[in-house]
């Protein structure tokens, strides 16, 4: 039988869907993963495997080929774990089929069943929306990310078993409402404050016009003589982030797995400084798996370059 299932994967910043099929049939015993996939998901058949055995599932004994389409698109990380294991229990014929196409399916899965997060929550849970997904099925730990998109309804586990069951019996649940996360909570400015510092008036006032005209500042001193020190406290001088700005700067970390407070949003302005070393890779970002580098993490923020030759 065949089952098909929607999951999602992060290019760059931004979400492509996913379509997870699930083929199970007589041959021999055996899971084949096609469409390019990584040693994450390659792996993902044993972990799967493993967790079915060990959540009382039965484990088809059958020839099992999961094809992850588009083909052409580099699949990676272990957020396929849960729609490739749903994509099995629907295949045998364990758990029902009738709102598979209507989810986004991500997260990690334990051996014992557990959903473990994964990043790049809050970027997927924006483009579902307007690739008219109903809502998203994601691990419990991630549920206050994607809720802070709104008119998404956002379903979180955290187990394999209450996932086959909301399938089974979807009216026994209700989705993350928007007013339990603490999207609207505000977090004090983690950024010191310049109103500390004494003296250096002429730095101040150029702290001052950078910040009301957005403007670059290079500072020129020996060591010791408090640039990086002024250059700190430029984010807390700087107005605060409106929601559509702090929504992008979340999605940016989110993908980067730098968000330390899921279900928030970023509220402080970025300050990046990165060693005088750093390679020109690690700023522009980039890679085989593209991820975002200092100048993207630096976005709506500042980004602080030393230069020692000077």
């Amino acid at each position: 039988m065949l089952a098909r299932v929607w999951s999602s994967s992060i290019v760059g910043i931004d979400a492509v869907k996913i379509g997870v099929e699930v083929d199970v049939s007589g041959g021999l015993p055996g899971i084949l993963v096609l469409g390019l996939p990584d040693t994450a998901v390659q792996e993902s058949k044993e972990r799967v495997k493993a967790t079915l055995k060990n959540t009382n599932f039965a484990f088809p004994m059958k020839k099992i080929v999961i094809n992850l389409t588009p083909a052409d698109i580099r699949k990676e990380g272990p957020c396929f774990d849960l729609p490739i294991s749903i994509g099995i229990l629907a295949a045998s014929e364990q758990v029902s089929a009738q709102l598979l196409g209507d989810y986004l399916f991500l997260g990690e899965v334990s051996l014992d069943g557990t959903l473990l997060p994964v990043p790049g929550i809050l970027p997927i849970a924006a483009t579902a929306q307007n690739m008219g997904i109903a809502g998203l099925v994601v691990p419990y730990d991630n549920a206050q990310e994607a809720a802070v998109v709104e008119g998404l309804a956002v379903y979180a586990f955290k187990n394999l078993q209450n996932v086959a069951d909301f399938l089974n019996n979807p009216g026994r649940y209700k989705p993350v409402q928007l007013e339990d996360a603490v999207e609207t909570q505000h977090i004090a400015s983690s950024h010191p404050d310049l109103s500390d510092v004494k003296g250096q008036a002429h730095a101040r006032r150029a702290l001052e016009i950078a910040a009301a005209g957005g403007h670059n500042l290079i500072f020129v001193g020996p060591p010791g003589s408090g640039k990086t020190m002024l250059a700190r406290r430029l984010p807390g001088i700087l107005p605060p982030l409106l929601f559509s700005e702090a929504l992008e700067v979340t999605r940016i970390h989110s993908v980067a797995g730098l968000l330390k407070n899921r279900g928030s949003l970023v509220r402080d302005r970025p300050f990046r400084s990165p060693h005088h070393s750093a390679s020109g890779p690690s700023l522009v970002g980039g890679g085989s798996f593209p991820r975002p580098g200092e100048i993207s993490l630096a976005h709506q923020g500042i980004l602080f370059l030393k230069n020692t030759t000077m």
